[in-house]
């Protein structure tokens, strides 16, 4: 198995070396500060109220990456499960709501715990003034930074929602097993129109786990399997242990590393069958498929594009965007008499 990755990750070097060297006139630098307010967000919202907040986020997810580098995954799918389904309002955090439903199965326990805790801290230096969903959303951009990613700033000042999203919200969110027409109506409806955005979003499974159960089969036999599908097929033979239950990585060469090669991999063909239904799809539809050949060739533009549209999906609007609170515990809402609701 080591000797079997170790052969994969020599000859998808190369094709990295190839990609990192074709770097865009476009450097990456965090998004541009000036442009400071969208519906009532700003990038100094909390300046006055809490100017120490990003320091302190920031600390505590470097010290838990250092303790677990699976948080980065974990703290990624939290932030697009809260968005996506009604904006980032921390509707996710909360108990005996959404996350008991089916699409939000599997939600990492650590990086939940992480949230209350970086929000307890907060609270302890700045009072009551920083919203759940404001630090879900930094503290997913610090990780992603940490793991190898690209640096920006986002817009703060989202209010906690004062209820779950709706069962047929929720179910809005695209399985693995989603066709291209799927992915692209669904992200459109969410306000992400332009398939860059689903494109590069996916790349998040650079640092994924996923069930074998998602993925075509693969046998890993022939002489024209590569290694990388050899290596997945032993993770997730039915003779492994917890079957079609047990997890493999999305991207087996890096996988708390946040870059490309997830993108690389999709390109290989001899890959097919041994990554998500889904992503195939992008891989391989004429609409997406530059897109993927392009991340692939050229990991800054990925960073630039992902960038874009993290930035962007932290800004998508709920129903009623104005109207919430700030939790004091995130997972719970605020108790009759404590911070009042905004509207």
């Amino acid at each position: 198995m080591g000797g079997a990755l170790l052969a994969a990750a020599a000859a998808v070097g190369l094709l990295l070396l190839a990609a990192v060297s074709a770097r865009p006139v476009s450097t990456l630098l965090p998004a541009n500060e000036t442009s400071s307010t969208n519906g009532g967000l700003s990038v100094y919202f909390h300046l006055d109220s809490c100017p120490q907040l990003e320091t302190i986020v920031r600390s505590n997810v470097d010290a838990a990456l250092r303790q677990n580098a699976r948080l980065t995954a974990g703290l990624l799918r939290l932030f697009f499960h809260d968005c996506f389904p009604q904006a980032c309002d921390a509707s996710i955090l909360l108990d005996n709501g959404e996350r008991n439903l089916a699409p939000n199965v599997g939600l990492q326990q650590e990086a939940l715990q992480l949230i209350d805790d970086i929000r307890a801290n907060v609270h302890a230096q700045c009072g009551p003034t920083v919203s759940c969903a404001d630090i879900t959303v930094l503290a997913t951009r610090d990780a992603v930074n940490l793991a190898g990613g690209p640096a920006f700033t986002v817009p703060l000042g989202r209010l906690d929602s004062l209820a779950p999203a709706s069962d047929s919200d929720v179910f809005k969110l695209p399985p693995p097993t989603a066709t291209v027409d799927d992915l692209l109506s669904a992200f459109a409806n969410a306000g992400l129109s332009d398939p860059a955005d689903l494109v590069s979003l996916s790349g998040a499974h650079t640092v994924g786990k996923a069930r074998c159960s998602a993925f075509g089969a693969a046998d890993g036999q022939g002489a024209d399997v590569d290694m990388v599908t050899k290596c997945v097929a032993e993770t997730c033979s039915a003779a492994a242990a917890g079957g079609g239950d047990r997890l493999r990585d999305l991207d087996f060469l890096t996988p708390t590393a946040f870059d490309n090669l997830y993108f690389v991999e999709l390109t290989l063909k001899k890959n097919k069958g041994v990554m998500l239904p889904s992503d195939q799809g992008l891989a391989s539809d004429p609409r997406t498929s530059w897109l993927v050949q392009g991340f692939a060739d050229n990991h800054w533009w990925f960073f630039d594009q992902f960038r874009t549209s993290m930035i962007k999906m932290s800004q998508l609007r709920g129903p009623q965007p104005n109207v919430g609170e700030v939790r004091r515990s995130c997972s719970t809402r605020n108790p009759s008499g404590g911070l009042a609701a905004t509207a």
